[in-house]
């Protein structure tokens, strides 16, 4: 991985390098702007509600009045931390503001964060606040050559700018026959754009032959269009290639990859033993 002040390169699993230009103080602070807006209509309506409360809870007991105000304290808490966290785990990175100017949080590899990296990075939006309008974080931005927060460099996170997705193939038309015959994983199923290989001809992919296919299927729509289809035609010549087939130009390279992933695991469905226990 090669990376400067302003782009990021990584090197996928198929060693094809994509950049991505790394997001600048400016769009960070106007996308946290928008999430503090949404946080603090979420805070108005908890306050409101403890509020409402406050008189049934106190006429309990003093005590049930104190448990009420710790309980608010403590929702307040999550509120702040949860929202940032929980968004940016199960949502690509992105919170509603990411979301809105087209950036996210990924890891320094390039991967999607998970739970772990995001629970690291916000539970040190604490000090990056200090002493107030993030300005620890706002000056680690600043000096850090990737503008990483003290979050971003103990979770070991960036915050880039999203590439314009492609519109999927099948979603514009580009393979019909494909899209009609999908089943519900999405590969294809009796195609006319791409006919079934023969059985022994698949029985020479492997486990790991499946493996990059996914791998490509999961990363074409980041990729920019060329390389997109020049790696679609390399992987689709290796994998008949090991199949032992020419290629032919008439044959879609996705459809071929689609066709070659289905019928593998189709062989191994056919090859697990029955009635096991």
């Amino acid at each position: 991985m090669d990376a400067n002040a302003d782009q990021l390169s990584i090197d996928t699993p198929e060693l094809v390098p994509i950049a991505l230009p790394v997001a600048g103080i400016g769009s960070r602070f106007v996308a946290l702007l928008i999430d503090m807006l949404i946080w603090l209509a979420a805070v108005a309506l908890l306050t409101l509600l403890s509020w409402w409360l406050r008189p049934a809870v106190a006429a309990f007991s003093k005590i049930s009045a104190q448990w009420q105000a710790a309980v608010y304290v403590f929702v307040l808490f999550v509120l702040n931390w949860g929202y940032f966290t929980l968004f940016e785990a199960f949502w690509g990175g992105r919170t509603p503001g990411k979301r809105l100017f087209g950036i996210r949080v990924i890891q320094r590899s390039g991967r999607s964060i998970g739970l772990l990296e995001s629970m690291a990075r916000n539970l040190l939006r604490f000090v990056d606040q200090i002493p107030f309008c993030y300005a620890v974080g706002a000056i680690a931005i600043f000096v850090t050559r990737q503008h990483q927060r003290l979050g971003d460099l103990v979770a070991g996170t960036l915050v880039v700018r999203e590439q314009a997705q492609e519109t999927p193939l099948w979603a514009a038309g580009a393979l019909p026959e494909v899209a009609a015959a999908a089943g519900p994983d999405g590969l294809a199923r009796d195609s006319g754009a791409c006919p079934a290989f023969p059985p022994t001809a698949v029985a020479r992919l492997t486990a790991d032959d499946l493996m990059v296919i996914e791998s490509f299927f999961a990363r074409r729509l980041d990729l920019p269009e060329a390389t997109r289809h020049d790696l679609a035609r390399r992987l689709a010549d290796g994998v008949l290639s090991r199949m032992g087939l020419a290629s032919g130009p008439e044959l879609a390279p996705e459809a071929i990859l689609e066709r070659a992933a289905y019928q593998v695991r189709e062989l191994g469905r056919l090859q697990e033993p029955e009635g096991g226990g």
